[in-house]
């Protein structure tokens, strides 16, 4: 059953406009990074990429899909990279198309650590805290197969890795895009530095929450560094328990993020994105608190952001802005439709993962559909 249309009025208003460090937002929909796989093997994006993200530009803000910042941090084949001249100029494209419909785009940094294979990096290793390796398997081109042992950086490499995200940010917003969002969640690098599971270094990066989430710290502090930190959000998962990043004791998590939190908080980044099931749980509202700026609500992927859901999150003051997932996959035109209460296409998820237009750029808009 469709509601019946509800528009807000006053400063929590999820169609309101709202201002994230340096970031001016229409609304305060935030199109969540979404892996899409259709950038190629070259990690180039194209014009069916822009397309895509051009056709969501009414989202207050699109944080795109995680970009590698080096070979060695690719996690998927077809993933875009910003590495390359190549990435770069394909990524111009995007921000110059979403920019002229209107929109605010920022730039999801992710290095995938051990969530990846040497056949999808095309290099010798891949990297991560410590030399665990997932149990699982990994889809790569030619099938799947087992997750490798990582490479454990050593405390130098380590801090070429940091080098890496912040080269990735400055060509980020010199191909044009509004900011950057440092991916620190779901089981990739950043989150296993912060996870005591996967975490068993005995160098300064560690150890005690301090010391785990120092590498974190160090990460988000030289990008806002290097491009100001009004541009710069950082998206984290506590607890969230994806791809073999488990953080079971509650004491610890809550403990290693507020330290997190705490260290980030007199930098004035531009929101800190949260994906948790419980957005306005102890936890989340916790390190809300701690960290003294725009909190980003994500209920993750078992539990998509439904509008009436997203309406109460802002307007009862739990969060500044709401990510969404799959509603703004299948819906190029979410605002529209969520301002006026009309029907949603729903998402096929089979076309989620790579392939071309279809369930990418084909879905309809309303006045497509005759709405």
């Amino acid at each position: 059953m469709v509601p019946a249309p509800r528009r807000l009025t006053g400063d929590m208003d999820l169609f309101s406009p709202v201002q994230l460090g340096d970031l001016e937002l229409a609304n305060r929909i935030a199109m969540a990074p979404l892996t899409r796989m259709r950038s190629g093997a070259d990690g180039v994006p194209g014009d069916i990429v822009v397309e895509h993200y051009a056709q969501r530009a009414s989202a207050g803000l699109i944080v795109t899909e995680g970009t590698y910042p080096s070979h060695e941090s690719r996690g998927y084949p077809g993933q875009p990279g910003i590495v390359t001249v190549e990435q770069a100029a394909g990524w111009a494209r995007v921000a110059d198309a979403v920019h002229a419909a209107g929109g605010t785009v920022v730039m999801q940094l992710m290095n995938a650590g051990r969530v990846s294979h040497t056949d999808i990096t095309g290099t010798d290793r891949i990297v991560a805290p410590s030399a665990i390796a997932i149990d699982g398997e990994v889809h790569t081109a030619d099938g799947k197969k087992p997750y490798p042992v990582p490479h454990a950086l050593t405390t130098e490499e380590a801090v070429a890795v940091k080098a890496e995200f912040v080269a990735a940010a400055r060509r980020a917003v010199d191909a044009g895009m509004d900011g950057v969002e440092v991916h620190g969640a779901n089981g990739y690098l950043l989150h296993e530095f912060l996870a005591a599971d996967t975490n068993l270094r005995t160098d300064v990066y560690g150890g005690s929450p301090e010391a785990r989430a120092r590498f974190v710290v160090e990460v988000v502090t030289e990008v806002a560094a290097e491009i100001g930190a009004g541009r710069v959000g950082l998206r984290i998962s506590p607890s969230h328990g994806v791809q073999g990043v488990v953080e079971p004791d509650a004491a610890d998590v809550h403990e290693t993020y507020g330290v997190l939190v705490d260290a980030l908080a007199p930098l004035g980044l531009a929101y800190l994105s949260v994906l948790h099931a419980e957005p306005a749980g102890e936890l989340v509202q916790d390190l809300r608190t701690r960290f003294g700026g725009p909190l980003m609500a994500n209920t993750g992927f078992a539990s998509p952001t439904a509008r009436e859901e997203a309406i109460g999150f802002v307007e009862s003051g739990q969060a500044e802005v709401v990510a969404v997932g799959r509603a703004l996959i299948a819906n190029p035109d979410l605002v529209q439709r969520w301002v006026g209460g009309h029907e949603e296409n729903e998402p096929d998820s089979s076309t989620f993962y790579g392939g071309g237009a279809e369930g990418y750029t084909d879905y309809p808009a309303l006045h497509t559909a005759g709405v």
